[in-house]
Order: structure tokens, then C-alpha cells, then sequence
């Protein structure tokens, strides 16, 4: 691609995802590196700008992530944001402290001198909300800089070196409890680094075609189809670029959602024309997580399964080469993360990073630059029904994880039948735009009741709704309480197997968002 970007790189946030999101939403193109890899990323990146995100360490530790010289003397504009702040003024000739009054959570902070960082803000001397989340405190700036911002527990909140163009923040501007947060970053990547916002989802389309064309040329690719919206425009796009050197394979593995099977096989096969195998292997995933539990050996029993059928698949085809698929940008940020954290845990049904060697297929990854709601977007600029493209997200798992304990056949009917209604009286409230994902879980757990004359012990199920606008914060979804009770009262009439229904009010901070 040959567009102007940003470089960010993180120092651990859990939140750095979120910057990107925010500056891909203003038309910008970026990536996010580890802070260990930044200067590599120099060369493929070619910033017009870079971004320190913030982190869980301190700069008063020995031995704590720094950002590499080379960053501040490339001569393009740098922003710092939280630890990103800290870490400039501990390299720069500032000073930074422990033990200061700390500040975490809404705080109000009051631009003090005009700067085009805060372009668009509250007049001079007026408060601003802004979210806060650091213990340790910038006591002096580097010299060169001026305070462009002040809050009650952070007299260096903004600082600036206008000369130089660096900028340091010590709030968060990417989350959206900082209301004017985007309007900043945009300051920062408009009007500071003077990006046009060149990044557009129907250029990515031409250039994914083309990239596509050149990978494969005159090769067979095989495309794995989960019924997901991933997977599926992976393969709308492949095929787009390649005609009928695609062969897309859809393996029903007995635990999608009701009906599923059968809306991929005709949209498949009938709407778009792509060539489609569908394997029935439900007694193969069944059968191997019979007596299974534990949910992260759940999860490799299914990847492995999906590695063999495909293999066996792809030797049925010749000239078969490639593996296509649905792989995204968080996928492959969290996959090499640099701070060692849950990622290797989260991601591990994924093939991110490669295929095992016995399998000689290579990969072709079309939609790992982007993320969730942008994969929509191409979605709908391929020509994907907006009513697909807007379902909710489905694992790759599938059912397995919405069953903690072991699996059946008997549970994966009563799910099925349950999260059946679920969504039938989601849609019919008009609520299924309104929420970014919604589904029933199983839980291992059986309850005595009553039910008419007769006692029941019959299983728990919970129902889970979230909103969100990025896939990786989550809040509970407030639901009408006529339309909880229409709900519960359908699946325990309609529904052999459960006797109590209960509504999942868990948020979620930054991480996943499936069950288990």
C-alpha cells in the first residue's frame, strides 16, 4: 500500500487498539509495533507521524520500556500519551515520580495556551473531561517543552515542543470517556502532521484485489467458511480477485448457530456462484471433545480437527496451493505482543503466524489490516447484503465456548433451539442493530423447579448482550424488561432441557469478549 501513515507503538496499554481505531476512523492509515520493534517498523511503515501509547510500567523502574532515539529524530511529529508522555520526559531531560497523587477515572483538565493540539476545545481556562488512569507523575518537562494543559492532580497534563512538533498527553484521548478525544488525534494527524486522510475502504479493496493477484497468480486457493462475516468476505474478496481459482470449504462442525449451515451453502452456492465444499464433520468434533471440560483444550481439539479437514480437503483439489483465511488486525497485534500478556491464550484457535509444517499450504491473510467493523465495511463495498455483514460476531469455535463443561449433542440441540429464539425476539423489538453481539450460553449448572404440576431438574441458561464500538470494550445491553420476559418465557415453554433463564449484566474491560 501506498498510503500516508501512523506509527504506533506500544508500550502495553490495553487500550492501544483503540488509538488505531481512532485514527483509522479520520481517514488515516496505520500499524501498531511493539516498542522493541519500532525502529524496524521505520523503514515498512514510513510514518508521517507516530504515537507512544501508554502502559502498565514505570519509568522510574529499572529496566522499563523506552522509546528508541531514533523515534524523535526522524523529524516527524510524535505524540505521547500517558506513559508515552513519561517515557518522552524521562528521555528527554524531564523528570518523572512515584508516589504522587495519583488519578484514575474522569478528571477535568483546562487548556492553559493555545495550541493546535487542542484545536477545537473548551476556551482557555475552561474545563474539559478527560479519562485519566496513571500513579506515577511528570514533576519536570524536558527542555524545549511548555505545559499546554493543566488538571487537579496533573500540572504537566499537556505539554508541548511546538518547534520540534512532540506532544505529550497524560489522559487517555483514544477512549470514549474522553469526550473531545478524537477531535485531538485528529489535530494531531491533520493538522500537526498534515495527513490528508487517504485511507478509504474502496482503495483498499483495489489494492487487496491486486495484492491477492500477485501472491497467488496462476495458483488454487482453498478458503476455509465459518459462517462468519470474516470469513465470508475474505472469500467474496478472493474470489473477486481470482474467479474460480477459489474452492471455498465449509466444514459443519455440529455446533453452529440453527439454520446456519444451510444460509452458507446457498449464499454460497447460489447467490455469489463460488465453488463450495461442504463437509459434514459434526461426528469427528463431537466425538473428539466428548469428556472434555477444560475450555482452552476445547479450543486446540477444534483448531486441530480444523487443520486435518482441511488438509484431507485440500488434497482433494488440485493444484491446491494456498489456505485462505479470515484473519484480522487484532488477531495479529495480540499474536505478537511484546508485553507477554494473555494474547498467546485469547488467540489460540487462531493460525495466526502460520500452518503447521506437515500442512503445505500457504497462507493468504487478505483481511489482516483491518479491523472488525472495517472487514463491514468492505463487506458492503463488495456488494455483501448489509443484513450479513451487520450479524453479530460468531466464533470460531462456534458453540463449544458458549457450553462450559462438557459438550453434547443433547446440549448443543437445547443451545441451539434457545439462542434460536434469542435472536428471533431481538430482531422482532427492533434491538439487533443495537447491540454488537448477543447470544445464550449453557451453563453447567441444573436448578430444581416447577413447571405446571411437576417438579423439574432441568439446566440454567444465561443470555448475554453487549454493546460496543470496536469489539474489545463491552458493556451490558439494557434490555426492556417485556422484552426479557417475552424471551424467557418462549424458551422455557419451547424449550426441553431448561427450566430457568437468567441475564448476564457483566461488563468487560479490554480483552475478549466470548464467554469462556
Amino acid at each position: 500500500m501506498n498510503h500516508q501513515s501512523v506509527l504506533i507503538v506500544d508500550f502495553g496499554s490495553q487500550v492501544t487498539q483503540l488509538i488505531a481505531r481512532r485514527v483509522r476512523e479520520s481517514g488515516v492509515y496505520c500499524e501498531i509495533h511493539p516498542y522493541d520493534k519500532a525502529v524496524a517498523a521505520l523503514a515498512s511503515v514510513k510514518p508521517a507521524a507516530i504515537i507512544l501509547s501508554g502502559g502498565p510500567a514505570s519509568t522510574t523502574e529499572d529496566e522499563s520500556p523506552a522509546a528508541d532515539h531514533a523515534l524523535f529524530e526522524t523529524g516527524v511529529p510524535v505524540l505521547g500519551i500517558c506513559y508515552g508522555e513519561q517515557t518522552i520526559c524521562a528521555q528527554l531531560g524531564g523528570k518523572v515520580e512515584s508516589g504522587h497523587h495519583r488519578e484514575f477515572g474522569r478528571a477535568e483538565i483546562e487548556v492553559t495556551k493555545a495550541s493546535p493540539l487542542f484545536e477545537g476545545f473548551a476556551k482557555l481556562g475552561q474545563p474539559e473531561t478527560v479519562w485519566m488512569s496513571h500513579g506515577d507523575r511528570v514533576t519536570a518537562i524536558p527542555p524545549g517543552f511548555e505545559v499546554i494543559a493543566v488538571s487537579a492532580g496533573a500540572p504537566f497534563a499537556a505539554i508541548a515542543d511546538e518547534t520540534r512538533k512532540i506532544y505529550g498527553v497524560q489522559f487517555h484521548p483514544e477512549v470514549a470517556h474522553t469526550p473531545r478525544g478524537a477531535t485531538l488525534l485528529r489535530n494531531f494527524t491533520h493538522r500537526i502532521a498534515g495527513l490528508t486522510g487517504d485511507w478509504t475502504m474502496a482503495a483498499f479493496k483495489d489494492e487487496a484485489v491486486a495484492r491477492i493477484r500477485q501472491q497467488v497468480g496462476k495458483g488454487r486457493v482453498i478458503c476455509g467458511l465459518s459462517g462468519g462475516v470474516d470469513s465470508s468476505v475474505a472469500a467474496v474478496l478472493i474470489h473477486e480477485a481470482i474467479g474460480d481459482q477459489l474452492t471455498c470449504v465449509y466444514v459443519d462442525t455440529g455446533l453452529m448457530r440453527s439454520g446456519e449451515s444451510d444460509q452458507v451453502v446457498s449464499l454460497f452456492r447460489n447467490h455469489y456462484n463460488i465453488p463450495l465444499i461442504h463437509v459434514d464433520a459434526s461426528k469427528e468434533f463431537l466425538g473428539g471433545l466428548a469428556g472434555v471440560s477444560d475450555p482452552e483444550t476445547k479450543r486446540k481439539i477444534i483448531g486441530k480437527l480444523f487443520i486435518d479437514v482441511f488438509d484431507k480437503e485440500s488434497a482433494k483439489i488440485d493444484g491446491a496451493e494456498f489456505l485462505a483465511q479470515g484473519t484480522l488486525y487484532p488477531d495479529v497485534v495480540e499474536s505478537v505482543s511484546a508485553r507477554g500478556g494473555p494474547s498467546a491464550v485469547i488467540k489460540s484457535h487462531h493460525n495466526v503466524g502460520g500452518l503447521p509444517d506437515y500442512m503445505k499450504l500457504k497462507l493468504v491473510e487478505p483481511l489482516r489490516e483491518l479491523f472488525k467493523d472495517e472487514v463491514r465495511v468492505l463487506g458492503v463495498e463488495l456488494g455483501l447484503h448489509p443484513d450479513f455483514v451487520g450479524r453479530h460476531p460468531f466464533p470460531g469455535p462456534g458453540l463449544a465456548i458458549r457450553i462450559p463443561g462438557e459438550i453434547t449433542p443433547e446440549k448443543v440441540t437445547v443451545l441451539q433451539q434457545a439462542d434460536a429464539i434469542y435472536l428471533e425476539e431481538i430482531r422482532k423489538a427492533g434491538l439487533y442493530d443495537k447491540i454488537w453481539q448477543a447470544f445464550a450460553v449453557l451453563l453447567p449448572v441444573k436448578t430444581v423447579g416447577v413447571m405446571g404440576d411437576a417438579r423439574t431438574y432441568e439446566n440454567v441458561l444465561a443470555l448475554r448482550a453487549v454493546t460496543s464500538t470496536d469489539g474489545m470494550t463491552a458493556d451490558f445491553f439494557e434490555f426492556p424488561w417485556e422484552v426479557l420476559g417475552r424471551t424467557a418465557t418462549r424458551i422455557i415453554n419451547e424449550v426441553r432441557g431448561v427450566n430457568r433463564v437468567v441475564y448476564d449484566v457483566t461488563s468487560k474491560p479490554p480483552g475478549t469478549i466470548e464467554w469462556e
